[in-house]
């Protein structure tokens, strides 16, 4: 889930003895074998009820001292009057009652969601999912979240000798090592979205947000319909096989972003583009329609302009904290670019 414009470091120091509740968590999910295929290791350094990054009660968000990164929320209500206006105007024009409609936060912060603190919008009523809650869909929503699909656990390749191998994690002693499962069978279900070997260099590392669109096509299954609006960063499934030959996956910890993803398991965020044709394919298969991918300068300007252009002629000054907050959120070289929008009408 991690943003920052801090420049990224080759790696973290590692930490200098591993939690013992983290240590205890791997123990008991790795069991006899004592390895863990890597999207299984991500799972639970992020998500595991005791030592899971995410269920700790410690601040992740915003740019105060301990945090370790920032998101669109940091720069205030700002955001989610830009998400409610735009989300309102692609029901408007699709010929559909934004009051009929319940705004629905996936994966929202504890501190509350965009819409959290009065913020004025125009739907029936706002829901905030939080981490770890059971996601359940109905009616007519809109389904939204921030940075909720690149914090899902990835499965990690390489290729060598001609060939992928599979990537892990095992625990030696009181350090957590990389482990190489050896090349993949024949009948490796991996194969169905690895690129072929002959095609990418040896080195080449594939780092697989299958899980993400796993999430995807529950959540575009449900019985709901309306608006699905997913604000995230990713590539195409072309750039993922031809143009990242050090992985997708990266860790943000005390605003700094590094590579090293085995340091401070549990109390680091880890975090991976997500591949948009994965995302799209799975709203389309799921009777989603008008399914686009635009980037977050372009979504906003094309679907909250009145809103924008209210908003400056409000805040006339250029020292204004919201204009200053629009700006960081538009320019394509802050937040403008960096960020794409994944989003689908789904029809009654």
């Amino acid at each position: 889930m991690g943003s920052s414009t801090t420049p990224p470091r080759p790696t973290a120091a590692p930490a200098t003895t591993l939690d013992p509740a983290f240590r205890a968590a791997f123990d008991r999910e790795a069991g006899m074998e004592g390895i863990l295929r890597f999207d299984r290791f991500m799972n639970l350094a992020l998500y595991d009820p005791r030592a899971g990054y995410y269920r700790r009660n410690r601040p992740r968000v915003g740019r105060s001292a301990g945090s370790d990164f920032y998101t669109a929320t940091s720069l205030g209500s700002i955001f989610g009057e830009l998400v409610a206006a735009a989300c309102a105007h692609l029901l408007t024009a699709a010929g559909l009652d934004p009051a009929a409609h319940t705004f629905v936060e996936l994966g929202a912060e504890p501190s509350g969601g965009v819409l959290s603190g009065g913020a004025a919008h125009p739907f029936r009523a706002v829901k905030n999912i939080r981490v770890g809650e059971p996601i359940t869909l109905a009616g007519l929503c809109v389904v939204f979240s921030n940075e909720l699909f690149d914090a899902q656990p990835v499965r990690r390749f390489i290729r060598r000798a001609a060939a992928w191998h599979e990537l892990g994690v095992t625990l030696a002693a009181d350090s957590l090592q990389e482990h190489d499962f050896g090349p993949l069978g024949s009948k490796d279900d991996a194969f169905a979205f690895l690129p072929p070997a002959d095609t990418t260099p040896e080195g080449y590392q594939f780092d697989a947000p299958v899980a993400a669109a796993t999430l995807a096509s529950d959540i575009a299954r449900q019985p709901w319909h309306g608006l699905f609006v997913a604000f995230d960063y990713g590539k195409s499934y072309s750039a993922l096989a031809h143009e990242t030959p050090q992985g997708i996956a990266r860790a943000y910890h005390l605003q700094t972003q590094h590579n090293d993803l085995l340091a401070h398991p549990g109390e680091q965020d880890l975090t991976a583009h997500v591949c948009w044709d994965w995302l799209a394919a799975a709203l389309s298969d799921a009777a989603c329609r008008e399914v686009g991918v635009v980037s977050q300068e372009s979504f906003f300007v094309h679907h909250a302009g009145p809103w924008i252009a209210a908003c400056l002629a409000r805040e006339i000054s250029a020292s204004s904290p919201r204009k200053r907050a629009l700006m960081h959120l538009l320019h394509p070289a802050q937040m403008g670019q960096k960020f794409q929008v994944l989003h689908a009408l789904k029809p009654a």
